[in-house]
């Protein structure tokens, strides 16, 4: 069997048992038979076990046993939230399988150009298992200076198509590095300890996008959807804090707990008249006046 085939029945056995909550290997095969994979011949008792250790193996993904129920469910969905590296990874291999068997409709399906990661993502990766520092050649977009920089890798990160590093630098500080903007990046020997109180996810929890400014403290953020915007928002979460507070005819307002930066406004303003700040009255002033400093850049 190819590892094409595989990975289809893995991702279908995860979906079909996370959608199920629990289920049984009985009610499973009602479901496996009707499938195209399966030819019309029920998944054996030895296969679904393989499946099911190779799934842990490779994703990280629990199928547990309910004895009491006598169905399986999924023991950590916690690893399947919308945000993690596992439901990340399903979700890409579901879509590569889907389009690798529709190449003569390759003219009709239209993708996004995300640069390529290859060459920069393999020593990183490996720097972070074995803690080793990286010697990184940067460039930022602002000039054209190249820098040198000795770095320990703290955690990559996916954003708006780009991929991110937040490496530490200088002993104390820690910088985000662009994927794309980075020229040379090489391995070394010099080891390093990480902050063992440094969670990636806690980093994060409070901002939107790469960038953490310690000096714009976290606070409760109001915006108000209009029309069918909110139905946008409600479908792919603005923030993970993200909470409906209520809606009528026509808006609906959603609560946040959030680092105000220029990612959040860049945001809003993306949306034009279709999302407003209702709260804090400063981060309506900073989308206002950079929504001026816009109009004024472009009418010189």
């Amino acid at each position: 069997m190819t590892t094409l085939i595989l990975f289809k029945e893995y991702n279908w056995l995860i979906d079909t048992i996370h959608r199920a909550r629990y289920i049984s290997l009985r009610e499973l095969n009602e479901q496996w038979v009707e499938t195209e994979m399966s030819g019309g011949v029920e998944m054996s008792r030895m296969t679904f076990f393989r499946h099911k250790c190779d799934i842990e193996d490779m994703f990280g993904v629990q199928i547990d046993y309910d004895r009491k129920r006598g169905k399986y469910f999924i023991g950590n969905e916690e690893v399947l939230s919308h945000d993690s590296v596992q439901n990340w990874m399903l979700s890409t291999l579901s879509v590569s399988n889907l389009l690798g068997e529709s190449k003569a409709l390759q003219d009709r399906i239209l993708l996004e150009h995300v640069p390529s990661v290859v060459g920069r993502m393999e020593p990183i990766i490996t720097a972070m298992r074995k803690s080793l520092k990286l010697h990184m050649a940067y460039r930022k977009y602002d000039h054209g200076e190249t820098k040198e920089y000795l770095v320990a890798p703290y955690c990559v990160k996916l954003y708006r198509q780009r991929w991110y590093m937040l490496g530490l630098y200088d002993e104390d500080r820690l910088h985000v590095f662009a994927f794309d903007r980075m020229e040379k990046v090489r391995l070394t020997q010099e080891p390093f300890v990480i902050d063992p109180d440094f969670n990636a996810q806690a980093y994060y929890a409070d901002c939107m996008g790469v960038t953490k400014i310690e000096s714009v403290k976290p606070q409760r953020v109001v915006l108000r959807a209009f029309g069918n915007e909110c139905d946008y928002v409600r479908s792919l979460p603005i923030h993970a804090s993200q909470h409906e507070l209520g809606t009528c005819d026509d808006y609906t307002d959603f609560e946040y707990y959030v680092r105000p930066t220029l990612e959040l406004c860049g945001h809003i303003l993306s949306r034009g008249a279709r999302l407003k700040v209702i709260q804090p009255q400063s981060l309506a002033d900073q989308v206002h006046q950079m929504l001026l400093d816009a109009v004024s850049h472009y009418q010189k």
